[in-house]
């Protein structure tokens, strides 16, 4: 048996923890929209054309903003191909997925639906074949409430009132080559800041993302934040982040510590943030808008799914429909555990993506939606995370990786709400071998009770849920605490995810 302990001190917080960062990502991809929030012809489809299955499931999930309509495929969009009379709107090519763009579903559609879940558009513009007029043309469109050519457009589509968009990406993935438009640090830093600029000429409380790099494995990493950020830090709020993980070669092991992959990258962009702020001599600290992670089998993907064919264009193929396993879904836990964990400077993430595209909701054309293993770990710590994040004293036995040396066996962040005198704590067990029993000190707390534990695992590592076996994985409670004065003890089973419950 291995053991962990770890104290909670809500005199020592890391900062809040911001309802951004529990968002996701809807891109104009596969079958994220078509078949998946959108599909008229469904025996549960809305007088709009939207599941309401899914609607629930987007609800249940606690999702507090959604990134849209890209992802790759905003650099070659035209946003008012979305807009008006669905019979005027023209088909395009989508170069970015390969495939066939109806324009069925736009910015108005798009809006709608977030008032039904109860989420935040988080708008991406297109700086890849198009750049500042665009920009403004769609805030006019989104924002300005009426008395102009682009507002009265929108007043006349059947939306009266502005959408108010208040969180704005300047692009996407600009350093990447396979981006349209693809363009030097240099080259995107001056853009970037030409469009930030005149867009908060039509408001100055908007908050921009200016693109950081699309991982950290790009060879201008570092060198690209810093210099898109000396043409943007007095324009802009936010870098962003941009990751994703995979189990490769077998190598589990590595991959249940992909968080401290993920802990390396904020840390570094941070201090490439702070490094421009101390030479500008600035008072104002730029923040990390994690807007796109998520577990995704790339590799396979590049093998498998890719439409390549010159004639070949489908409308919504299914693509990047990853099925998630266990030891994805405490992968996937650890990752929110390392976002929290830097809630400090990391106030806005967007797991990618929504539904069917590496999603947590999976759907049938005509048929079920779905929860899969990632839903579980979402949407308990988007319901139970508020308040401050803490600093914690932990201390654990430890494993050793091929990809990141001695590492931990036990990740763990905790929240604490004083004001509803709540807390939360979430704990990773890596060992594939052992159960380990973690002793938590709550001693700073005063007198708490377990409120709920439950716990996210399996003995088979890979075990799904499909269209065949939807509910073959899910959380169930965690039987084992044991309360003492001043302490909880849980025992947590080998490759699992917990969430804890203090009142």
């Amino acid at each position: 048996m291995l053991h962990a302990h770890l104290t909670l001190d809500p005199h020592f917080t890391v900062g809040p923890v911001n309802r951004r960062l529990f968002g996701s990502f809807v891109e104009h991809l596969g079958r994220c929209i078509y078949d998946g929030i959108y599909e008229p012809g469904h025996p549960s489809a809305d007088g709009d054309g939207f599941r309401e299955d899914v609607i629930a499931l987007v609800k249940e999930l606690g999702v507090s903003a959604i990134r849209y309509p890209g992802g790759n495929f905003v650099s070659g969009y035209r946003w008012e191909d979305g807009v008006g009379p669905r019979s005027e709107r023209p088909r395009r090519l989508d170069l970015a997925w390969h495939s066939t763009e109806s324009n069925r579903v736009g910015l108005d559609e798009f809006a709608v639906w977030l008032k039904k879940v109860d989420s935040e558009l988080v708008y991406a513009v297109n700086l890849g074949t198009r750049g500042v007029q665009e920009a403004l043309d769609v805030l006019e469109y989104a924002n300005i409430r009426s008395g102009t050519r682009l507002s009265d457009m929108r007043v006349t589509n059947g939306h009266p009132e502005p959408h108010r968009i208040s969180m704005w990406c300047l692009g996407n993935e600009m350093d990447g080559p396979w981006q349209l438009g693809h363009s030097s640090a240099d080259e995107y830093g001056i853009l970037a800041s030409k469009t930030a600029k005149a867009m908060h000429q039509v408001d100055g409380d908007l908050e921009l993302v200016v693109c950081g790099s699309s991982s950290a494995q790009m060879p201008t990493f570092g060198s690209w934040e810093r210099t898109v950020l000396e043409h943007t830090y007095d324009d802009v709020d936010y870098i962003s982040c941009h990751a994703y993980y995979e189990e490769k070669n077998g190598d589990l092991g590595s991959f249940l510590a992909s968080a401290v992959n993920m802990d390396g990258f904020i840390e570094s962009v941070v201090a490439t943030a702070d490094h421009v702020k101390a030479v500008r001599r600035s008072g104002k600290t730029i923040n990390i808008s994690f807007d796109e992670w998520n577990v995704w089998y790339i590799d396979r993907y590049h093998g498998v799914d890719k439409v390549t064919g010159r004639d070949d264009w489908p409308e919504a193929p299914r693509l990047l429909e990853d099925v998630y396993s266990v030891a994805d879904a405490v992968v996937f836990g650890s990752l929110l555990i390392s976002l929290i964990r830097h809630a400090d400077r990391v106030t806005s993430a967007s797991m990618a993506q929504l539904v069917n595209v590496i999603a947590p909701i999976m759907t049938e054309p005509n048929g079920p939606a779905w929860r899969q293993t990632t839903f579980f770990p979402f949407a308990e710590t988007s319901r139970l995370a508020r308040g401050e994040a803490l600093t914690l004293k932990l201390t654990s036995d430890t494993y050793e990786t091929a990809e990141y040396g001695t590492v931990s066996v036990v990740d763990a962040v905790a929240t604490h709400d004083a004001e509803a005198g709540v807390s939360a704590v979430f704990l990773v067990n890596r060992s594939q071998e052992s159960s380990v029993v973690v002793t938590i000190d709550v001693r700073g707390l005063g007198a708490v009770e377990v409120t709920a534990a439950r716990t996210l695992s399996d003995d088979d590592y890979y075990a799904k849920n499909s269209l065949a076996d939807r509910e073959r994985v899910g959380l169930v409670d965690n039987d084992s605490v044991v309360v003492a004065p001043g302490t909880v003890t849980i025992t947590l089973p080998p490759v699992s995810w917990t969430a804890v419950s203090l009142g």
